[in-house]
């Protein structure tokens, strides 16, 4: 029994000794002719690999083997993350359900990532102190994977960002999730992020990268995306129509051919031979990017309707093994959030900006004021690459006004909202100035605006946007008292490829009476499990700790 779920653990699937079949393996094996191996197998259960096991092998000159015996056989089934069909869905309803308490973060291929934790309805990291193998093989089989194929340390999947809820993690490989293992809680002094555990898991083979290929691209990373398709006919690769076609649809497919993340989702791909493919098969594919494969995404079916015709327009994709995470320090909105009556003689260029409410536009200037949110914004990159804009310098504009260069049309959103979820006021900023204003320890400054220069931000590195400059706010002149949430996302678009976008949303409650505004409660929109959300969207701006 124990040998089998080694095996399936192995393999990247659950083993369950009552998993249904249509043939008893024992006796479908007896049917086939064998060459036998090994004699015995003991295994504890624990082991991560079939290998570990204490293994018998027969010796070269043994004339009889497995006398009066089968083949040693398993039946698995595939974890949550591959149930593709009703038995198998079923069988994984039937458990008894609650939300996990562990997930991955920042991985470039399913099954691996930072390993988080769920801790009083707020998610943390765990410290690499004596993280091992068996304890990587409780967080991937608490996920529905098989065994873990590695432990990582040193933050190898990225830093995280807030709370380290474990270290000294020792598990047996038996528990059936991280919190049953023996840990240490941790303090601030303990460990820092540098040191945040992450996993490899062991995953099933599916097949999927075998539906899929890139053509003409100048590395195996890169190129016109071409689908195989041809249910009861003959099998044929065909094009993808380029219409829409953007950075979460390039996402699945990265992932799908095991590329890692997607730099880059092309709508023309003019430029890279078609080769002998010419049929374009696949139109409206439109994907949320956590999609295991292409065929999981809304597409238009076997009609196919494209904007614009003929194989130039068809979509292609860069893909990359690293990519940038942008990350908004929730705490700091909080802190500095304030109201400001700014007159209109004062605001010439941020009406020029598009940074007022509609109705500035009646005003009576410069006569009068404009009532503004004032926050300040620091953004920090916790991937495995800079966070770059898309365009080329050659392309930013130039803004006489405020005296800076665009590189990015529009890198935030900021909106106030109501419980059910309408907008009330909105501001959006473009990126003025994408620059390493501040940067770890170990981390030296690589983008500065001044002088023309190159804009990003440094992995390790942040961009700081003070609460005192112009369009880092959000023009409530016309937002009646009342309770509401303050909302602020980065890069809204989608524009430049990352390996998280779950993380790029902030929201606070803010209950505002007219004169002063109360802002509280600010996290980012994955921090918190799926109860306290809702509690949170329930409950706007009922309780405050902050007056402005």
């Amino acid at each position: 029994m124990e040998g089998r779920r080694v095996v399936g653990r192995e393999v990247g699937a659950l083993f369950y000794p009552t998993a249904p079949h249509s043939c008893p393996p024992r006796l479908l094996a007896q049917r086939q002719q064998h060459s036998f191996g090994l004699h015995g197998v003991a295994c504890v259960g624990t082991e991560a690999h079939l290998s570990l096991c204490s293994l018998e092998f027969y010796r070269a000159n043994d004339t009889t083997r497995c006398p009066g015996g089968a083949p040693a056989v398993v039946s698995c089934v595939p974890g949550p993350l591959y149930a593709v069909s009703s038995d198998q869905k079923k069988q994984q309803q039937s458990k008894p359900q609650g939300e996990t308490r562990v997930r991955l973060k920042g991985g470039a291929h399913p099954g691996e990532g930072r390993v988080e934790v769920l801790k009083a309805s707020t998610w943390g990291t765990v410290c690499d102190r004596k993280w091992d193998l068996q304890a990587a093989s409780v967080v991937c089989r608490e996920l529905g994977f098989g065994s873990a194929r590695e432990a990582l340390s040193g933050a190898r999947m990225g830093q995280g960002m807030g709370a380290i809820h474990l270290s000294e993690v020792q598990c047996s490989g038996q528990e059936p999730s991280l919190w049953k293992c023996p840990h240490k809680n941790i303090t601030a002094e303990d460990c820092s992020h540098s040191q945040d555990a992450g996993v490899r898991c062991n995953l099933p083979y599916t097949g999927v990268e075998t539906k899929i290929r890139l053509s003409g691209g100048r590395s195996p990373h890169e190129g016109r995306v071409e689908v195989q398709i041809g249910g009861l006919g003959p099998l044929r690769w065909g094009l993808i129509c380029g219409d829409d076609w953007g950075t979460l649809e390039a996402m699945v497919v990265c992932r799908q051919l095991g590329l890692g993340y997607a730099n880059h989702g092309l709508q023309e791909t003019w430029y890279w031979d078609s080769g002998n493919t010419t049929e374009v098969v696949m139109s409206g594919v439109r994907c949320t990017g956590s999609e295991l494969s292409l065929d999981q995404c809304a597409h238009h079916g076997t009609h196919v309707a494209c904007k614009r015709t003929g194989t130039r327009f068809t979509a292609g994709v860069i893909c990359s093994e690293t990519a940038s995470d942008l990350l908004l320090h929730s705490a700091l909105v909080q802190e500095t959030a304030y109201i400001e009556d700014r007159p209109l003689h004062m605001l010439y260029c941020a009406a020029e900006e598009n940074c007022l409410a509609r109705s500035a536009r009646s005003a009576n200037w410069p006569y009068g004021h404009r009532r503004l949110l004032r926050f300040s914004s620091q953004i920090h990159n916790l991937g495995r690459a800079d966070f770059r804009p898309k365009a080329g310098r050659h392309s930013w504009v130039w803004h006489e006004c405020h005296g800076h260069y665009h590189s990015m049309d529009i890198f935030t959103h900021y909106d106030i909202l109501t419980p059910n979820g309408t907008k009330v006021a909105e501001g959006h900023k473009a990126s003025f100035c994408l620059e390493d204003t501040e940067c770890q320890e170990d981390v030296s400054k690589r983008y500065e605006c001044a002088n023309f220069g190159e804009q990003g931000i440094t992995v390790g590195c942040w961009d700081l946007y003070r609460h005192d400059i112009d369009c880092q706010w959000i023009d409530i002149t016309d937002v009646k008292p009342g309770n509401y949430i303050l909302q602020v996302v980065i890069n809204p678009n989608f524009e430049v490829a990352e390996s998280d976008f779950t993380n790029n949303a902030m929201k606070c409650n803010c209950k505002y009476d007219g004169h002063r505004i109360w802002v509280h409660n600010c996290h980012i929109g994955d921090a918190f499990s799926e109860e306290a959300n809702r509690r949170f969207e329930r409950y706007p701006g009922q309780t405050s700790n902050q007056i402005i």
